[in-house]
This record gives structure tokens, sequence and C-alpha cells, in this order.
């Protein structure tokens, strides 16, 4: 498979995945959380504030804010943010507007909180696979966005303060705390599906491995696991004698592999395993920061 052909099958892999976490994302909404008229935060719970409001179209207002806010940030979140903000948001509007008629009332009748929940994981989830295929739904990302740029505030923090108003905002129309409260509920279990389903796809594992088939180990791992290695100098204390450690990093479901790659290479060889935080760069995530301009540091 050539680097070209490689490159679209992944996109259009991504794609399907980013489509698939907004079928999840608009069945959880539509089905479990809309039926129960509880607001939630985000663009889409401003539009069910607005349709229970005026009853306009759910979908149709969620797509028109989206698309205001990206106007009004264009220059804020770049190119790339808004291309993939406008798909995002237009496949969502398409799943919300087909799947909402068909949901007049919730899947458990009289189970509100029964409903919450399963609509948070549903939505969670949808989200998580989403961000994992590096989709984007835009809605009060695109906030925070203008806001990170513009100031101290950080992007969760920022987004924080608009889900928690526009959930609080429920007062206005339904006079109800227990909305509120479902809708906060809502934000937290949401908030850790989705983090759960992100972690678990980017968690990385750190073997290192002390063995005299050092090359061996480190060769193999390479041509069948397709994995870097990195050969560190030690020395055994016991013995006083020079070691070699193998330093491998792979992903967690790899790790399997790389076990077996070393017990069929050398069964004495001493193995230590642990999880890390992240891994960024080739083969693995890229690294996402802000890179301030010196320029504009001197000039203060």
């Amino acid at each position: 498979m050539t680097l070209s052909t490689r490159k679209y099958f992944k996109l259009a892999q991504d794609y399907v995945m980013i489509t698939f976490g907004l079928l999840c994302y608009a069945f959880g909404f539509t089905a479990f959380i809309l039926p129960e008229k509880i607001v939630i935060g985000s663009v889409t719970g401003l539009s069910s504030l607005i349709h229970f409001w005026l009853g306009w179209n759910v979908a149709i207002t969620y797509y028109a804010i989206n698309i205001i806010l990206l106007c009004i940030a264009f220059h804020s979140v770049g190119k790339q943010f808004v291309l993939r903000t406008v798909i995002g948001a237009s496949i969502a509007t398409v799943m919300i507007g087909i799947l909402q008629p068909m949901f007049p009332t919730p899947i458990i009748e009289q189970q509100t909180f029964m409903n919450v929940i399963l609509g948070a994981v549903l939505c969670g989830f949808g989200l998580g696979i989403v961000f994992t295929h590096n989709g984007s739904t835009g809605g009060t990302d695109i906030i925070a966005a203008m806001v990170a740029k513009y100031s101290t505030v950080s992007f969760g923090r920022t987004m924080m303060y608009c889900d928690v108003l526009i959930i609080c905002s429920s007062w206005l129309l339904f006079h109800s705390i227990d909305k509120i409260v479902y809708g906060l509920i809502f934000m937290v279990i949401y908030s850790v599906a989705a983090d759960r389903v992100i972690n678990n796809t980017r968690q990385s594992v750190q073997f290192h491995i002390i063995s005299k088939k050092w090359r061996e180990i480190a060769d193999n791992i390479i041509q069948e696991a397709h994995r870097g290695c990195t050969i560190l100098d030690g020395t055994g204390w016991y013995t006083k004698d020079p070691v070699k450690i193998v330093m491998v990093m792979c992903r967690k479901h790899e790790s399997v592999n790389i076990f077996r790659i070393i017990k069929e290479t050398d069964r004495e060889a001493i193995i230590t395993q642990s999880n890390v935080n992240g891994v960024y760069g080739t083969g693995f995530d890229e690294l996402k920061v802000r890179i301030h301009n010196k320029k504009d540091h001197t000039e203060q």
C-alpha cells in the first residue's frame, strides 16, 4: 500500500468512525434526553432550549448556531478546525433531524434518571469516538477556543462555564430545580464517558527489557511488532557487570505481542511494564499545544 493510498484509507476510516460516533451521540440525545425536556450543555443544549421556547427545529437550530459561531471565530480557530467542525456539525444535524421524529417519548417511560444516565453514556461514548478520530462537533469548543486565544482562562474552564450557564438557563422555561440537577448529572457522566473512550484508545505502555540477547529482541520487535527500540546502558549492581536495557513504547493493546516476542527470543529476560499517560511523536499521538510567538513576548 503506497503512502497516498494509506493516507486516504486512514482518512476514510476516520470519517466512518466519526459518523458512527455522531450516530451514537444523536441517538442518546434524541431517544433519552430530548423527550424528557432536559437541557444539557453545549450548542445541543442551547438548541433544545430554543426548541422548547419557540418550537424551532432542534437540528436546524443546532447547525445555524454552529455556522454563526464559526463565522465569528474563523480567524481565531483556523481553517482546519472550521472544516472539521462543518463536516461534524453537518453529519450531526442530519442524524438528529432523522432520529428526533422517531422518539416523541423517551424509550424508558417514567424513568427520568435512567434516561439521563443512558443518554449521557451514549453521548459521551459517541463524542469520545469523534475526538479520537480527529473530528469536531463545534459548539462551546468554538467559544472556548476564542476565549483561550485572547485571555488566560483555560479551554476546559470556559467550556464548563458555558455548559453550566446553558443548563441553568432551563429555569427560565421550566422553573424546575430537578431539570437543572438532571442536566448537571448528564454533564458529569457524559464527560467521564468521553474521557474513558479517549484515554483507553490512547493509553500506552513502556517496557524495559534486560537480556543477554538484547540485539535479537530489539530486531524482532522492530520486524514483527513494527515498534522502535532504544538501547540503554546499565550496570547490574549484584555482579557489577555492564548490561544493555531495551526500552520499548507501544499501545496497550500491542503489549501481548511484545511479551510473546520477548519470551520466544529469551525466556530468561527480565521485563518491566508500566503504564504511561501519553506518548507523543512519530508513531503515536500528535502533540497539540499552542506555540506562543516569541515576537509577541518581546514586545510585551
